[in-house]
């Protein structure tokens, strides 16, 4: 359960990133790239296979960074 846990946090943590980028092109990669790797880090650690984890998780993360816009996730206005 434990490592269920911390997989589900990885992956969710990791398709928070997936605003980086300027154009809806860039997210959408930055999300692929991301989400493939906590799709496939996710199943690693509950034992599932890690091609489909990194399929899943790239396609997911591809769809939400196409779905943001630069306004969305803006980490510069923190620095204001």
């Amino acid at each position: 359960m434990r490592m269920l846990s911390i997989g589900l946090l990885t992956g969710v943590l990791a398709l928070g990133l997936t605003g980086c980028g300027t154009t809806t092109g860039e997210r959408a990669l930055s999300g692929a790239g991301l989400g493939a790797a906590a799709g496939a880090g996710t199943a690693v650690m509950t034992g599932g296979s890690v091609t489909r984890g990194a399929v899943i998780g790239g396609g997911l993360g591809a769809a939400v960074g196409a779905a943001t816009n630069r306004d969305d996730i803006d980490l510069e206005r923190w620095r204001r």
